[in-house]
């Protein structure tokens, strides 16, 4: 078997090489082809790169007819090129024309040639290219040309990638074609900029080795450095953490004493890489295999092997490498999850939008994103790869559709849409001071739904008669650390000077389930959402309730005060939250505080029992509100995170629609206010049912406040509440109001 010359080493010092003469992106290209086929001792070697349709093209050879490069084109899933491009795995054969995926091109003159080895030219684990030999002998390829073949490979990928060889960089990337990725949408609104990644990939600027025996002390003093650092964090998550935690680290600590992953990257090494380079040609590989896996283990250990490659290359490149920058402007955020805190971070007034591979419309990320009123869709899986800095990139929060790299027409048509908006918008504004009162003379209170201080500001802009949900969670979720007594006071403070005398209904910490604040253990539960959490936390841990109690007594200065408290099941859980409230009274009153005049106590309808007890808890609370998004979820028993079934209940449905007219019903009769402050208060034709039911306060987003406004100045409430009363008579289980009321509001003019 004929040996390589000089091998790989040899090999990469000559690309460097050929990559400084001064000639054409073809020119070159064609030089590389040359050199390969000489150093691995094939007689063809040959590129072909990927376009943006999805067809392998031929671009450079040595060996077949020259006449065929840029003519020969395969699909991506075609012949023994197009095989090696699907599966991103390396091909050699003695015989390539006896495979059963062999396709013959006869512009090539191929037909002369027996031995094959191809491999696949990857970056970040997607496929950009196929790098070919072949010889006229029934050759056995060795596995050391293959690792030789696939270092070069590696090599070559970067340099089409990243532009170096001017010219063809456009026809690869990331895949560099138009793409459009579904999601859920998070937050109202379109956004038009360019990709900014949240955790930037680390760049490898240097791929050939000077000096391998520095690169192998150098990738090993990184592993040491990132072994250390990992076993730090077990033994922090062994004193402060869960069995959960531990385990993901225990992981991840595996991942990094795997031998055989060391292994690869000391051969990469060996064969002439430098140490970063080595990191990244494995982990893609890595990447290659496992995004074409179907088994979703395998898929979720992939984001720790990434995470682990990550730290290598930091401990590589340096701490610098991945810092945040200013953002540009029209700046689309794009990450595979984000925290409340680290979307704070970043300047809101440059940021257009919101892309996330995790997070649902109920995540704290999606909270603070509708608070910032920055539009953003979660569950777009890959959406980190799928991107490349600067890409231009086009967020419907709408629709819940992310356009990457958007032709002129799409472009075009959401820009327009935008411009649409903004006119709607202000049309919306010239409403801000019209009372919401509806054609046949009813009065509706229009609130907004409030996390964070920035929410406030929108007082004024839409004319909201003042904030129907407070989240004080907010507060804790975004903090390093538990907020003392007088941080919250003082925020508390803050937030009811901000509201300029409009009444503010500060929720009570809703924490646990889903909402697990940064400092505190999480308690392993089966089900979290049905758990430990809420006012279940306040009544077992009274000094946490106390001190936010306390801290809005305070607060309020003498200023009429709305407490609630969620996630109330029993009116003897409301029963003891409120005799906490007298005991904090009656203590700031002997020290000579001055009290909420008046001070009212309200419970979250959102726990199925309560509906049970609902002329009970009515006569006991000062006022209601109902949780929507809980109390469908409860009542359905229908995770509202999981996309397999979120979506298989209607809140227009018989089963819902009953209820709803049940909580205002009775708390009708027993003179207690009531208002709805989930998701549904804030949706035009889901907001119109709610009003036929008899209920007059809505609580929502800044944005959904126009809208609202829009269609109760254009409806008739008694006509709705015949026309629901008329069909609930008839309607049976699995029917829903929906159809009916949009056909209602459509022959109607009542925008929805």
């Amino acid at each position: 078997m004929p040996a390589a010359l000089g091998g790989p080493r040899l090999l990469l010092r000559r690309l460097r090489e050929a990559m400084a003469e001064p000639v054409s992106p073809q020119a070159r290209l064609d030089r590389i082809v040359v050199l390969i086929a000489a150093n691995v001792v094939a007689e063809v070697c040959s590129v072909y790169v990927l376009r943006d349709d999805n067809i392998l093209e031929l671009f450079a050879t040595e060996g077949l007819n020259r006449e065929a490069v840029h003519l020969t084109r395969l699909r991506a899933d075609e012949g023994l090129v197009g095989l090696i491009a699907s599966t991103a795995e390396p091909l050699a054969l003695s015989d390539a024309q006896k495979h059963p995926a062999f396709s013959y091109r006869p512009e090539t003159g191929e037909e002369v040639y027996h031995a094959f080895l191809g491999v696949p030219l990857l970056r970040a684990g997607h496929t950009l290219g196929v790098l070919t030999v072949q010889n006229k002998t029934y050759r056995v390829y060795s596995e050391e040309e293959i690792e030789a073949l696939q270092t070069t490979a590696m090599v070559l990928s970067e340099m089409i990638a990243s532009g170096e060889l001017d010219g063809l960089g456009s026809q690869a990337g990331v895949p560099r074609q138009a793409l459009m990725a579904r999601g859920l949408a998070l937050s109202d609104g379109i956004g038009l900029g360019h990709v900014v990644l949240h955790e930037p990939r680390l760049v490898v600027k240097t791929l050939i080795a000077e000096n391998v025996d520095r690169e192998v002390e150098r990738l090993d003093a990184a592993i040491g450095s990132v072994r250390s650092a990992i076993d730090a964090l077990v033994e922090r998550g062994d004193r402060i953490g869960t069995a959960e935690s531990r385990e993901v680290l225990e992981t991840v600590r595996m991942f990094a004493h795997d031998q055989g992953w060391l292994r690869r990257m000391r051969e990469a090494v060996a064969s002439g890489l430098t140490a970063e380079a080595a990191v990244e040609r494995v982990q893609s590989d890595n990447r290659a295999r496992m995004l074409r896996q179907s088994d979703p283990y395998l898929r979720e250990r992939l984001h720790d092997l990434d995470d682990l490659a990550n730290r290598l290359l930091r401990a590589l490149i340096g701490p610098g490498a991945a810092g945040h920058a200013p953002l540009p402007e029209n700046a689309i955020l794009v990450a595979r999850t984000m925290g409340p805190a680290a979307l704070l971070d970043y300047d809101a007034g440059t940021l257009r939008g919101i892309v996330l591979e995790e997070g649902g419309p109920t995540s704290h990320v999606a909270i603070v994103a509708r608070a910032l009123g920055i539009p953003a869709v979660g569950e777009v899986e890959n959406a980190t790869a799928l991107c490349e800095s600067g890409d231009a990139i086009i967020v419907d929060g709408v629709a819940g559709e992310v356009h990457i790299r958007p032709g002129p027409e799409i472009e075009s048509s959401y820009a327009e849409m935008v411009r649409l908006r903004a006119r709607r918008q202000e049309q919306y504004r010239a409403l801000r001071d019209v009372p919401a009162i509806t054609r046949d003379g009813v009065k509706i209170g229009l609130n907004l739904n409030a996390g964070l201080l920035i929410d406030f500001s929108h007082l004024d802009e839409t004319g909201a008669e003042g904030v129907g949900l407070f989240r004080t969670e907010l507060q804790f979720m975004v903090a390093q650390r538990m907020p003392s007594a007088a941080e919250q006071q003082a925020l508390y403070r803050q937030a009811f000077a901000a509201s300029g005398g409009r009444p503010v209904t500060v929720r009570t910490l809703d924490i646990g389930g889903d909402k697990i604040l940064p400092y505190m253990a999480k308690l392993e539960e089966e089900n979290p959402a049905l758990g430990w959490r809420a006012i279940r936390i306040g009544l077992d841990r009274p000094a946490l309730l106390r001190m936010q109690l306390r801290a809005l007594l305070k607060a309020a200065e003498g200023r009429p005060l709305k407490i609630m408290f969620p996630m109330v099941a029993t009116v003897h859980e409301f029963i003891e939250a409120r005799k906490i409230v007298d005991r904090e009274k009656a203590h700031l009153a002997r020290h000579g505080y001055r009290l909420p005049q008046p001070c009212e106590l309200g419970a979250m309808v959102e726990v199925p029992s309560l509906l049970f007890q609902i002329d009970e808890i009515a006569k006991e609370a000062d006022f209601l509100s109902v949780g929507s998004n809980d109390l469908m979820q409860f009542l359905f028993a229908v995770d509202r995170e999981n996309r397999r079934v979120a979506d298989r209940f209607d809140p227009l449905s018989v089963a819902a629609l009953r209820a709803f007219r049940l909580i205002a019903d009775r708390a009708k009769a027993a003179n207690c206010p009531v208002t709805v402050c989930g998701e549904i208060g804030g949706r035009p034709l889901d907001a119109m049912a709610l009003i036929g039911l008899g209920f007059r306060n809505l609580s929502m987003s800044p944005a959904a406040l126009g809208p609202l406004k829009a269609m109760v100045l254009s409806l008739d409430a008694g006509e709705v509440a015949r026309l629901i009363e008329a069909e609930m008579t008839t309607m049976h289980d699995g029917q829903t109001l929906r159809p009916l009321l949009t056909s209602y509001a459509h022959d109607n003019g009542v925008p929805i």
